[in-house]
């Protein structure tokens, strides 16, 4: 019934076998908008002019970078005559960081459409239409200069995600954890020093310890993938997290069944 594909799963550091972190929602939905993200679409044979939702949750260039390329994709190739609707959903702010991020990349080539390829929506919650999902948006902890905030995504069966964005341990997400059926937690940083803006891997130990009944995925990776020896090691983590892959997937039901498909399942 819905489906959370992840198309990258690292931190800003790529580390080895994976690209920056992505999140996309019954290939309607998508959640920021990384320096990889048109690779990354392709593929997964996504095309840009599928995406009708556009959330950000900050404005890091790991988050944010990518967004140029993606209105110039639509607008060049897979949606020149403009047919596609395309919403996006931002804080206060957001639309001159990204205008400014066009300008600066593209200049003279998207300046002028700005408004006619997006809505543009500053709005805290609202239902996302043409699907079967909600979302209310949410302050968490992370570099106070880049306006941080994560998603509280409703299904209209009642499936709950909580995607954190990028975040370390704080009271909102503690706060709404109870009503979620799966979290999404960034882990930004390996156990070396004191990170209030980042999940660490004791941090995630001791959320799942608080939330043994909840599935926790793990994605924004300062780890290389399971299958690259360079880089920081994965941790050991307990089991009802899952530190995701480059690729992987998780579908659910309408009884709020869930099933964790790792990337050689895809289909």
């Amino acid at each position: 019934m819905g489906r959370i594909d992840f198309l990258g799963t690292g931190n800003a550091f790529t580390p080895f076998g994976r690209l920056h972190a992505l999140a996309l929602i019954d290939q309607k939905i998508m959640i920021d908008t990384p320096p990889s993200l048109i690779p990354q679409l392709r593929k997964y044979g996504i095309s840009t002019s599928k995406i009708s939702h556009l959330l950000f949750t900050h404005w890091h260039a790991d988050h944010t970078f990518g967004f140029p390329f993606f209105l110039l994709e639509r607008k060049y190739i897979s949606d020149t005559k403009n047919e596609q609707e395309l919403n996006i959903y931002l804080r206060p702010g957001g639309k001159e960081f990204l205008t400014n991020l066009c300008n600066m990349g593209f200049p003279g080539s998207l300046e002028n459409d700005i408004d006619k390829i997006a809505n543009w929506n500053e709005i805290e919650e609202t239902k996302l239409a043409g699907t079967d999902w909600e979302f209310e948006r949410f302050p968490v902890c992370h570099t106070p200069e880049t306006d941080p905030h994560g998603y509280e995504l409703k299904h209209k069966s009642k499936f709950t995600v909580l995607h954190c964005g990028d975040s370390g341990p704080c009271e909102e997400i503690e706060k709404r954890t109870g009503n979620a059926n799966v979290i999404i937690l960034e882990m930004g940083m390996p156990d070396i020093g004191d990170f209030p803006y980042h999940y660490t891997p004791k941090d995630v130990k001791d959320f799942s310890q608080r939330n043994p009944d909840k599935m926790i995925l793990v994605t924004h990776n300062y780890a290389s993938s399971k299958n690259n020896l360079e880089g920081f090691p994965i941790p050991d983590l307990p089991e009802n997290t899952h530190q995701l892959e480059d690729g992987d997937a998780i579908t659910f039901d309408e009884n709020g069944s869930v099933r964790l498909l790792k990337n050689s399942e895809r289909k």
